[in-house]
């Protein structure tokens, strides 16, 4: 999927600040079951590969080879050493690989117009001239890039290993406790979910807070890239400079601290103004294994005292993730054959679910909530409720980025996710996400900075639905 072409605003890199779009979990439509070791021999991947959500970080520059200058030590002037980088045979095989498996593997046929071969060519020579590893694997996610579908990524070992971290929701990090999403053209970032008894969430942040500036510094430079100012190491104390929508800016004092755990699925009882109790959730991600099991447990706490009336599933700011979480969480909703997975060649994976109700969620009234931010399986999620008539949606289009990634794992601990497949749903096979998003039923324009839950047109037209649902 085209998991994130919409997100250079929303960070997919994961830290303190836990940025929405996960890269890593970056990945915004993730295929399944595993990993694929690539071949030298050019064998497909099998329908067991693992595509992944991911939001597009910017090709890298390359850097020049280090040349260091030796220290004199005489008065005569110093030479100039330049060190040259020769390229290893583990750099080759890896460049070749990837480019093989585009070539053979890529969904689109053209590359998006790309040639491909002199793709090959030109980093073909560059490897050659020799690389450090760090250089080659920018160089690597630069070709990946040019590709064009704002979705297919290159990840070097370190972050093929948080990213495995963050799917299996086993985040261990120092910082404050939040996952927030960009807002560059305010100059600030928004906090989606706050981590519990984490030192955000004992200074009374909450969702839809905006993050201005950390120690009088701005969040965001001049250009609208977010600085790297929540890190830093434990213990040490830092001041946010922080708005919540309709107030002033106020500060708030935090020591950073270890934060560990899987993203959390905040979820509550809304009561309407006709009095219906509605369930709330936020879907933040698909991109960590456990959010399907939080929801069920959220599921059932919320219906545990009294019967809910209806549910609202808020995925506005969800930039997709694993095709297993989207599986489990479908069955919480729905089941039945509810499309294909199709790659260039027209063969096809069935997406078939064998719904699991929680206190009633399989015929409950349901509202999902979509937007501009909702991205790759966050889209077919939607999609899907909607198109086999189980959900009603409400927001803004998405801007359409359903490929599936599948995932190759290559023998230095280094990553690659290629769109591989799209999506077809059923019984309307015909409908093309990529290319129309998913449109709601209702439209109501919301920046999720500029709201709060109270004020929120989206959920009060969410409410007023669920109502006219329950009279009829």
């Amino acid at each position: 999927m085209k998991a994130d072409k919409k997100k250079t605003a929303q960070s997919s890199w994961w830290s303190s600040s836990l940025f929405l779009l996960l890269l890593f979990a970056s990945l915004a439509c993730q295929a399944v079951t595993g990993l694929i070791s690539p071949s030298p021999t050019s064998i497909p991947p099998t329908d067991t590969s693992t595509p992944s959500p991911s939001p597009l970080p910017p090709p890298f520059t390359l850097t020049p080879t280090l040349t260091p200058s030796p220290v004199p030590v005489s008065p005569t002037p110093a030479a100039t050493l330049t060190l040259a980088v020769t390229p290893s045979a583990v750099q080759r095989k890896i460049f070749n690989e990837l480019w093989q498996i585009v070539d053979e593997e890529y969904l689109y046929a053209d590359f998006n117009g790309l040639d491909w071969d002199a793709v090959y060519t030109e980093y073909y020579r560059r490897v050659e001239d020799g690389m450090t590893d760090m250089d080659f694997y920018a160089a690597m996610d630069e070709m990946i890039a040019h590709l064009g579908d704002d979705h297919s990524v290159f990840l070097s070992p370190e972050e093929a290993a948080q990213e495995d971290s963050e799917m299996a929701g086993e985040n261990d990090y120092v910082g404050i406790g939040v996952l927030t999403t960009s807002v560059p053209q305010r100059q600030r970032v928004t906090v989606v979910v706050v981590f519990p008894d984490s030192p955000a969430e004992r200074a009374g942040l909450k969702p839809h807070d905006s993050i201005l500036a950390v120690d009088g510094q701005p969040i965001m430079d001049d250009q609208g890239i977010r600085r790297d100012l929540l890190d830093g190491p434990e213990n040490t104390s830092l001041t946010l400079t922080v708005q919540t929508p309709g107030e002033t800016s106020r500060q708030v004092h935090l020591l950073r601290e270890r934060v560990k755990g899987a993203v959390p699925v905040p979820a509550q009882v809304l009561l309407s103004p006709g009095g219906i109790r509605a369930g709330y959730l936020i879907l933040p991600t698909f991109g960590d294994e456990t959010i399907d099991d939080q929801v069920e447990e959220g599921l059932q706490r919320l219906g545990q005292d009294e019967p809910l009336d209806g549910l609202i599933l808020d995925n506005r700011q969800n930039p997709g993730g694993s095709d297993t979480v989207l599986r489990n969480m479908l069955a919480h909703f729905t089941s039945g054959n509810l499309g294909e997975f199709v790659n260039r060649r027209q063969r096809g994976r069935d997406l078939i679910v064998a719904g699991q109700d929680v206190n009633g969620s399989l015929t409950i009234p349901l509202v999902v909530l979509i937007g501009k931010d909702t991205a790759s399986f966050a889209e077919i999620f939607s999609g899907i409720l909607k198109n086999v008539g189980r959900a009603y949606l409400i927001g803004e289009r998405t801007d359409g980025n359903i490929e599936i990634l599948w995932g190759y794992d290559f023998e230095d601990g280094s990553r690659a996710w290629i769109a591989h497949d799209t999506f077809r749903p059923s019984p309307n096979p015909e409908m093309d996400w990529e290319t129309s998003g998913i449109i709601p039923d209702l439209t109501v324009d919301t920046d999720w900075d500029q709201v709060t839950l109270e004020t929120d047109p989206t959920i009060a037209a969410a409410l007023q639905y669920l109502e006219q649902q329950i009279a009829e």
